[in-house]
């Protein structure tokens, strides 16, 4: 227990907030890298999976493409880019991208594909165009699940965005990487911790957007005006 002690001792402790090398600066770094790396993962992959989804056609890609980019080791990605592109940021974007679409690129085309028929073909039946019945009718229904595939998403992303310090970059993998370096292992405890607390407060938020989005509620609309 006196590692634990002395991790949750080092954290509380408000000297170490502080400075370039501080928990403050390294969860804004492990922050960035992660939104980053969902920002871009959610360009490649919402499209994608929103056009599948809607022509119905294409699903064998979508199986294929989430198992094999699951299949990849994140560090050994980020080891073969770091030989191909060199050190730098770019490395462990490319790698936690490649972890962040699957579980986007299925919730998306998941929501989508499973939309009811009957609502779909009444959208139809009204004129709606087919980019119509697509964000007006299929997206406000698939939300919720395209969200949860962003919330996974996320949470993998930050649990994994500690390999940014492999290649001697900031973010809580300092914390792990330099802790076994040192023996430290109160150093270690530190980053895990950190690195939980902070995928805690994204599933929350994340889960708020998911309990928000939920189709029929309307809880995602202002209340009017008297």
């Amino acid at each position: 227990m006196s590692i634990v002690s002395d991790a949750v001792a080092y954290i509380v402790d408000g000297a170490n907030w502080s400075g370039g090398t501080g928990i403050g600066t390294r969860l804004l770094e492990h922050a960035w890298y992660s939104l980053v790396a969902v920002l871009i993962s959610a360009v490649i992959a919402v499209p994608l999976g929103l056009a599948i989804g809607h022509l119905r056609r294409g699903e064998v890609v979508v199986v294929g493409l989430v198992n094999s980019l699951r299949s990849l080791p994140t560090l050994g990605v980020l080891t073969f880019a770091v030989l191909a592109l060199g050190l730098g940021l770019v490395p462990p974007i490319l790698a936690l991208v490649l972890l962040g679409i699957p579980p986007i690129l299925a919730g998306t085309y998941a929501g989508v594909a499973n939309a009811p028929a009957t609502v779909v073909d009444a959208a139809r039946a009204m004129g709606m165009r087919e980019r119509q019945v697509l964000f007006r009718v299929e997206v406000p229904v698939a939300l919720p699940l395209i969200l949860g595939g962003l919330r996974n998403a996320t949470l993998q992303v930050i649990a994994t965005a500690t390999v940014a310090a492999f290649v001697n970059l900031g973010g809580l993998g300092r914390y792990i990487f330099d802790g076994l370096a040192l023996y430290s292992y109160e150093r270690v405890v530190v980053g895990a911790i950190l690195v939980a607390v902070l995928a805690l407060v994204a599933d929350g938020l994340w889960a708020l957007a998911v309990w928000a989005s939920q189709p029929g509620t309307g809880r995602l609309r202002r209340t009017p005006r008297v």
